[in-house]
């Protein structure tokens, strides 16, 4: 069992008595998902050993997108695929960050506000490209970030951005200049009310504080050369949870310890919070049920009519061949096939034992149901 596990089937119970009620569905959803991870009560596979014939069992893991210790491999298969279609040109990272006054307002309006975010900045770069690089076609992916490193509310998302535009006028590769790509100043400003009108039109811009209108919106552009440093570093959000098992240093009756570290320092922190505590930052990253966190958008959107293929053929000739995409570098190595811990034999599938019904196998005893006495959920405050 993983310390993160163990740390929600110890104290969960505890956390949806106090808050089962005023909790997030996905909320309560996730933390059921992690405690009954890789245990009998999720289910198990049944493996026959090729070589001496004895069964094994291994439990399921729960696949929860939220759990720290499911679908590691699907970080590595993403960031293969990302690094086969780098095209032939120079990169750029752009983050789009909110203003502070604006993440409490987000954090209870999460399907709306982080929808909005996506729509508002692809709709800048879009409305931008076409002014300033003659080109109405730009490309690139954008990957939803919430967190920072001490577990607080820091929602942003960043973008990788090829470095031009395609057009559809000339069917040419407009690019851009190694070093710069769109106006930040530019970008936050349309950033901004773009959101703004998104927020109007679901009816809720009242509920947003007026001095969010008032104050600069956050954009940084970044030239980043090629791309591979970049997705290396996106990969670990794509699949990835707000905090991972390998940090978490101990958990004890009423702290959890882990690690962190500050922006530009190597230096490795400790930081101890209540249990309690500690599962509230965990939780205020849960993702709206079925919200899609990478999207991609231009060309680079899988629905665009032109082949990848001829985009990088467009993008060589308008660079005169001078540039070609580097070679990935990285290998996915399979799975290592299962060992009979009795022989060492290769273990081979058999069959998959459905669990029973939650309520055959006690978990309406151990996760008390929605009306239990409920405090009011801290969803919307601290950090």
């Amino acid at each position: 069992m993983g310390i993160a596990q163990e740390l929600f089937r110890t104290h969960g119970p505890q956390y949806l008595e106090r808050f089962g009620q005023a909790m997030p569905a996905n909320h309560r959803k996730a933390v059921q998902a992690i405690a009954l991870c890789r245990s009998h009560e999720n289910g198990a596979t049944v493996y026959q050993c090729a070589a001496c014939g004895e069964h094994h069992m291994t439990h399921r893991s729960c696949g929860n997108r939220h759990c720290p210790g499911c679908q590691q491999h699907k970080s590595y298969a993403w960031l293969a695929r990302q690094l086969e279609r780098q095209l032939p040109t120079h990169y750029f990272m752009l983050t789009f960050t909110v203003p502070e006054p604006l993440r409490a307002f987000l954090r209870s309006h999460q399907r709306i506000g982080y929808g909005a975010l996506f729509e508002a900045s692809s709709g800048a770069i879009k409305a931008l490209a076409q002014d300033r690089l003659g080109a109405d076609t730009p490309g690139f992916f954008g990957v939803l970030h919430t967190w920072g490193r001490q577990l607080s509310y820091h929602p942003h998302i960043h973008y990788v951005v090829p470095g031009g535009a395609l057009s559809s006028e000339d069917r040419r590769w407009h690019g851009s200049s190694t070093g710069f790509y769109l106006p930040v100043h530019a970008l936050s400003r349309i950033f901004r009310a773009k959101f703004r009108d998104a927020m109007a039109a679901a009816g809720v811009l009242g509920d947003i504080p007026t001095e969010v209108w008032a104050i600069a919106w956050n954009v940084n552009c970044q030239a980043v050369g090629e791309a591979q440093a970049t997705l290396r570093y996106l990969a670990r959000y794509v699949f990835q949870v707000a905090i991972s098992e390998r940090r978490i240093l101990r958990v004890d009756d009423t702290q959890v310890h882990f690690q962190y570290r500050k922006p530009d320092s190597n230096r490795v922190r400790t930081l101890a919070l209540p249990v309690m505590e500690f599962m509230r930052r965990f939780l205020q990253h849960v993702l709206p049920r079925g919200f899609v966190k990478v999207r991609y958008y231009g060309f680079l959107s899988p629905s665009f009519g032109v082949p990848a293929d001829e985009i990088r053929a467009r993008i060589e000739l308008a660079q005169g061949f001078a540039r070609k995409a580097s070679a990935p570098e990285i290998e996915i190595e399979p799975l290592a096939p299962m060992r009979c811990p009795h022989c060492g034999g290769e273990l081979q599938y058999r069959r998959v034992v459905l669990p029973r019904s939650r309520a055959a196998i006690g978990i309406g005893r151990t996760f008390p149901d929605r009306g239990a006495q409920a405090a009011t959920h801290p969803l919307g405050a601290g950090p």
